[in-house]
């Protein structure tokens, strides 16, 4: 197993509070040791290379069985078994890989597509990834740290774009740590503005920031926190090291990768994996969240409740991402999406306004549960409304900047339906439980009853006439296919609660 490279005297340039506070977040090895075996991580990498190297050239009935498993069983593959996808050379067997990971999507997740917006809280990042430009050397920059009262003013945009979902963003810093997230959970969940006919309001507060301790993490469980998101970046050794500098805190490679054990410790029993694309080689990165997958369910009986898969964008004064090696096209990006939605075909998949539209376009068939739009990623650029993209407020730059609006009608064009629904979590569906539902195929119903619902809401409140046309016909064909998926008095009951949500009723769930 490959060492966290060990360095003296790397803090010494930091202000002395600040290198107090970065020396007690790595001063406890147990968190992540005692869930090791035998003192190694669950990444081996010469097991991995081996497994991608030995299944070469796989024949068409061994890549049609492993389809067929997928398409089945909706448990994880074997690592060999997603060797043998990625090793894959004919396209026509590749159109049928593309073909399946569709197929299990709408099995497990039916035409939902969930969508929610990013409200980047903090920029002050006390660590210095090659990639990012936050990093704490990047002088070009504009750092800064939203009040509650901005946080409150941000949410309230964000709620009255229609918005119920969001994934909030802080950087590594003490003046971002656990209790200023468990603030501004607080008063995101306390907004609540006037619409066309009901209100809006954050029903949904996921969180994507650094690890934390167990203790940190049961603090925000008790506010109600979403799902947790902390991406790996990269699962190869060498080169997470080589652009996670060890003078941070990110540069302690097992205290990430562990991260999510700690929280389903803790009972955040939603967690988020993910990768960041053009790192390293995105066939081992596929292995990577695999076997992350597989930890997680060996020693919790939960999987992650979401995968995401970023690639590498311009970012200012940040000369690495032009210069990466192992950039992803677009059309291994694809097969990236297909394998492991295969893979792991019980995980929700979050596609971000990163891509460009024709990207979105190609790859929302395969898989995709998952997507913003109105995404604004400068910190405090709802409320302040600025036009176009500013690259020195922006951690990099989006390739997809349509309003949510825009972005509905353009889903319910292709057979879409945008869900809104939070009701899951709230009905204690969540974790072991959602796991269950997910495989056997049972929570795709509840969740189209509840997408129906929550579309409805947006059409009444939200949306401009041209997308409330569009949406209220894919409305009548969901409408159509629930009469013959539930009995007559569930049906009944969904178009009870439509007609209350006409009358200005709202957050109405089965």
């Amino acid at each position: 197993m490959i060492q966290a490279i060990a360095v003296e005297n790397w803090l010494d340039n930091l202000p002395p509070r600040l290198k107090e506070w970065m020396e007690s977040r790595l001063t406890k090895d147990d968190d992540y040791t005692r869930y090791m075996k035998d003192g190694r991580d669950f990444i081996d990498e010469h097991e991995i290379w081996k497994l991608i190297k030995e299944n070469r050239d796989p024949t068409p009935q061994k890549v049609r069985s492993i389809i067929d498993k997928a398409l089945s069983s909706k448990e994880c593959l074997e690592p060999e078994e997603t060797a043998t996808l990625l090793n894959v050379k004919d396209e026509n067997l590749w159109k049928e890989i593309f073909e399946a990971a569709g197929e299990v999507k709408r099995e497990v997740y039916d035409n939902r597509i969930v969508t929610f917006a990013p409200l980047y809280c903090s920029n002050l990042c006390v660590n210095n990834c090659l990639y990012c430009a936050f990093r704490r050397d990047n002088k070009v920059v504009k750092r800064r740290r939203l009040t509650l009262d901005e946080v409150r003013r941000e949410a309230e945009r964000l709620a009255g774009m229609g918005h119920k979902r969001l994934i909030t963003s802080y950087g590594e810093h003490p003046l971002s740590d656990a209790n200023y997230i468990a603030d501004t959970l607080r008063v995101i969940y306390s907004v609540k503005v006037k619409a066309k006919k009901g209100w809006g309001e954050i029903r949904r507060v996921n969180v994507n920031a650094a690890p934390m301790t167990i203790d940190e993490l049961e603090m925000l469980k008790e506010i109600g926190i979403g799902t947790f998101q902390v991406f790996q970046e990269t699962y190869h050794h060498e080169t997470y090291y080589s652009v996670h500098p060890p003078d941070t805190i990110k540069g302690n490679y097992h205290w990430r990768l562990y991260c999510m054990h700690r929280a389903l410790e803790a009972g955040v029993d939603d967690v988020g994996i993910g990768v960041l694309l053009g790192l390293y080689d995105w066939r081992f990165e596929v292995m990577g969240l695999l076997m992350h997958s597989r930890d997680l369910e060996e020693q919790f009986g939960v999987g992650p409740h979401t995968i995401s898969f970023p690639r590498l964008r311009p970012a200012a004064n940040t000369p690495f991402v032009q210069n990466a090696k192992y950039k992803v096209s677009d059309e291994d990006f694809k097969k990236f999406i297909a394998v492991v939605r295969l893979s792991v075909p019980y995980t929700g998949m979050i596609l971000t306004a990163r891509e460009p539209e024709h990207v979105r376009r190609e790859v929302l068939p395969l898989g995709i549960t998952q997507t913003d739009f109105g995404s604004r990623i400068g910190i405090g650029s709802y409320s302040e409304c600025y036009t176009g993209q500013e690259a020195e407020r922006q951690q990099f730059l989006l390739g997809d900047t349509r309003e949510l609006d825009e972005g509905i009608r353009w889903l319910a064009e292709m057979g879409y339906i945008v869900s809104f629904c939070t009701a899951g979590y709230r009905c204690g569906r969540t974790g072991e439980r959602i796991m269950k539902l997910l495989k056997t195929g049972k929570e795709r119903i509840f969740c189209k009853l509840n997408a129906i619902l929550t579309y409805k809401e947006y059409l009444e409140d939200f949306a401009s006439e041209e997308t409330k046309k569009a949406g209220e016909e894919v409305i009548r064909k969901e409408l159509e296919e629930v009469k013959e998926l539930v009995p007559k008095r569930v049906y009944e009951k969904l178009l009870e609660y439509l007609k209350r949500i006409e009358n200005g009723e709202r957050d109405i769930y089965f």
